[in-house]
């Protein structure tokens, strides 16, 4: 399954998005409906929803990461939830990272399950329930913000300072995933990534609400410098120019750039294109952890590529490190007044 977001989404609305504008009003208001007055099941742990506010990357899954790492850091269990994404499995299923491949519980829980417990599962409550019985003490849900049935104790919205919100216009005719006010009134805070200013106006709205924001920037692990290297990138992300402006920032002379379908699984052919063309002009191949999961496991071509790629790892740094921590707390706050209240209801 691949998910690709129309480029016009992320330039300033024109015809396309206002002749589709009809349709995004009707979806908009189901979104917007389903997000007010949905029955949230509830389990005994806190929940913590990493999400964004569109359709696409804007690094939930390495906030999602340092999360996890701050909660291991405090003597947490965590436990990540994901519907599994590009996946074939539709059972709820724990991800052994050494046994599963991407084609068959997706990329982004492959990755997560390299650092934590991971569970999969098109139904979160049951996923929910899966990891409680596993032994986890927190929740951290990987996307599902606007379509969850599960209650939430703290949802952690993620935008990208370059792309932001886009044209602005609700699916089909932008990114935006439900009504801007319902998702900020659902919000308990929103973490701006990188320093552009396409975020600062959704940020403002949030400030308005009296929702607090953090800010982060995605940073190269280690200090892998690729300075007067020249490089074949490729990428099946949501947003390739990222992954692209980051190869750059190390030094690297990219020579040639492939993009393709986020999650998106290569065919042989494409594999064969890329180790010729990089094997005829002398290039290194680098890519992302993303794309470099979905070759792990398989032989043949995907096998040979896996060995030649130079993979790209990033993290989520909070300009304030005490964030992570802090996020945490509030969320086991919150799971403990939630449950009083569910309590005081059945007496």
């Amino acid at each position: 399954m691949i998910s690709e977001a129309p480029p016009f989404w992320w330039r300033k609305a024109d015809w396309r998005a206002w002749i589709l504008a009809p349709l995004s009003f009707l979806y908009g208001r189901v979104a917007g409906y389903r997000m007010a007055h949905a029955r949230r099941a509830s389990v005994s742990i806190p929940v913590i929803c990493v999400g964004n506010f569109t359709v696409g990357g804007a690094g939930k899954t390495p906030t999602a990461l340092t999360i996890a790492r701050a909660a291991k850091a405090k003597g947490l269990k965590p436990g990540f939830l994901s519907r599994g994404y590009g996946g074939s499995l539709d059972v709820t299923t724990v991800v052994d990272p050494h046994h599963h491949r991407a084609v068959a519980v997706g990329d982004e829980p492959l990755l997560l399950a390299q650092e934590a417990l991971t569970v999969i599962s098109r139904r979160r409550i049951e996923g929910a329930r899966r990891l409680v019985a596993e032994g986890a003490d927190l929740i951290i849900m990987d996307d599902g913000f606007q379509s969850a049935r599960l209650a939430i104790d703290y949802a952690l919205l993620v935008i990208d300072a370059t792309r932001g919100l886009g044209n602005g216009h609700i699916v089909p005719a932008g990114p935006v995933r439900a009504p801007i006010r319902q998702q900020l009134r659902s919000a308990t805070a929103l973490l701006k990534v990188g320093g552009g200013h396409a975020a600062d106006r959704i940020v403002r709205m949030a400030a308005r609400a009296a929702k607090p924001y953090f800010t982060a920037s995605l940073k190269v692990r280690g200090d892998d410098r690729l300075a007067g290297v020249r490089v074949l990138a490729f990428a099946g992300i949501a947003d390739p120019a990222k992954f692209f402006r980051t190869v750059e920032s190390r030094g690297a002379e990219i020579t040639v750039a492939k993009t393709f379908g986020d999650h998106e699984h290569l065919t042989e052919e494409e594999i064969g294109d890329i180790l010729t063309t990089a094997e005829r002009q002398d290039l290194l191949i680098v890519t992302t952890s993303k794309d470099f999961v979905r070759l792990s496991g398989h032989h043949g071509k995907s096998e040979a590529l896996a060995q030649k790629c130079r993979v790209i790892e990033v993290d989520m740094v909070f300009d304030d490190h005490l964030a992570p921590g802090l996020i945490i707390d509030r969320a086991i706050v919150a799971c403990r007044e939630r449950r009083l209240r569910e309590m005081k209801a059945k007496k």
